[in-house]
């Protein structure tokens, strides 16, 4: 196996030096079923003795840390001892800046309850408070990493340290994809700053390269390389194709032993033909003026983002396993100062896109398949920071989710009175990979990779399913 992978990647290399870069992306998300398959033979990976109620996911990532104890973890006493420092009795606490001793700022919110069990939300959510009944609010997540690098690495590795496969990328390996003319994990973010620790976020780590998710970039050409480069015909790009064929025949033959080759060799084909297929999953613009705006398309405040959400949905629609959209790419919802002009402007730009998602997955009967996350890497201090602003808080936040089996209008767990620690019913990351991984019918002890002789899993031998989220 070891040896395919080596010249796989100088086939892709050559593909890309060509000008048929997108051939090669296309083909490596082929690849992927191939490889898994081969790994599996080995690993006799088990059947999960229960029965899976997600299909595919799709990851709202915040950069940068919302404040929880802002939008869905009110606390009355962090009101009642604003301006005063954080009391003895809540113990020492490392914070990013060292903003421990720093008075206590209150929230400006309005607080209102929604739904058939009360869901508070507050008045910077107007939208996703509509669906809170179809939401389940994990108020008591906790992490270790206390800065960006560390917790948005945690948050999609289990690891504060870089080089272990992404969440996408275990999904894509235990699973594949349902749709060979898409890869199985694909990644968007709202602006041109790199989102911190940049690929290595949606990275395959020491897994093959065929299991790392691919980033549509914004404008006309959302799939990188997909279109043929100028003056390049279909003529000329069959001609490498051909040629490639050649060389992959050429190996198969002196390999005799690598008897699944012959079906890799077809991939590059289809590939080929995924130049005619794939512009067709990221036209949105044959969507209706009516899902546009559900979407916030027909707004230039919500037009970015809405346009990364409904696109989601064309691609889990399509097939596509994992879909992880980072909104403020470059921690801009990294709130040290002014986080009522910071959290306002963020907020504003993402809650009416995220209810029209889980609105038109309701809509079309996608939603009870199509498991949605929304969260950052951490949350915020109930301490000020420069004034009006609140620090970094990895020992208690808020998350949530919806669909895919997750039973909603349900509030879980809670920090203590000033939103500083989770305190009941705590979920730490790894708690929650394995619950995402179990939903999708993956156990996560049973999901290996064996790495230079050592058995590895996707939550580093940590972490449970969190029964609540689908019995309430």
């Amino acid at each position: 196996m070891n040896s395919f992978f080596r010249d796989a990647q100088h086939r892709r290399q050559f593909l890309h030096t060509g000008g048929a870069g997108f051939v090669a992306t296309a083909t490596a998300a082929l690849l992927a079923d191939a490889a898994r398959a081969e790994t599996s033979r080995s690993l006799e990976l088990p059947r999960p003795d229960f029965t899976p109620t997600a299909k595919s996911v799709i990851f709202l990532f915040m950069e940068g840390g919302p404040s929880h104890i802002d939008l869905f973890d009110p606390k009355p006493l962090l009101n009642e001892l604003a301006g005063k420092p954080l009391p003895d009795s809540f113990g020492d606490i490392i914070t990013a800046m060292g903003e421990s001793r720093s008075p206590l700022l209150a929230s400006q919110r309005k607080w209102k309850q929604y739904g058939q069990n009360g869901t508070w939300v507050s008045d910077w959510l107007p939208h996703t408070a509509q669906c809170v009944d179809d939401i389940a609010v994990i108020r008591s997540c906790w992490a270790e990493g206390i800065n960006h690098s560390s917790g948005v690495c945690q948050m999609n590795t289990c690891s504060l340290i870089g080089g272990r496969p992404s969440l996408g990328s275990w999904v894509s390996y235990g699973l594949g994809s349902e749709n060979n003319n898409l890869p199985s994990f694909l990644v968007m973010q709202d602006n041109k700053s790199s989102v911190v620790n940049g690929p290595r976020n949606w990275g395959a780590g020491f897994m093959p390269a065929v299991y790392q998710g691919v980033r549509l970039s914004e404008g006309s050409e959302p799939i990188p390389n997909l279109n043929p480069p100028e003056g390049t015909g279909g003529s000329q790009q069959q001609g490498k194709l051909s040629l490639l064929d050649k060389l992959n025949r050429s190996f198969a033959g002196r390999h005799p032993e690598q008897s699944e080759l012959d079906a890799r060799i077809a991939a590059y084909e289809l590939a080929f033909r995924m130049q005619a297929q794939a512009p067709e999953a990221v036209a949105i613009e044959e969507e209706s003026a009516a899902t546009q705006a559900l979407y916030g398309m027909d707004k230039k405040e919500t037009a970015t983002f809405g346009r990364m959400c409904l696109l989601s949905r064309r691609l889990v629609e399509r097939g596509v396993r994992f879909v992880q959209l980072y909104h403020g790419a470059g921690s801009k919802w990294d709130a040290h100062s002014g986080i009522e002009a910071n959290h306002s402007g963020h907020c504003q730009a993402t809650d009416l896109p995220i209810a029209g998602l889980l609105k038109d997955l309701k809509q079309r009967g996608l939603l009870e398949q199509t498991l949605v996350i929304w969260g950052g890497e951490f949350g915020r201090t109930p301490m000020s920071e420069k004034g009006n602003g609140r620090d970094h808080n990895p020992t208690g936040f808020t998350m949530w989710m919806a669909g895919g089996g997750v039973k909603g209008a349900q509030t879980i767990g809670s920090t203590d009175d000033l939103g500083l620690r989770a305190v009941e019913d705590r979920l730490h990351v790894h708690d929650l990979h394995a619950s995402i991984l179990h939903l999708l019918g993956l156990n996560h002890r049973e999901l290996t990779w064996f790495y230079k002789g050592r058995p590895e899993r996707p939550t580093v031998n940590e972490g449970d399913f969190f029964k609540r989220l689908v019995t309430g």
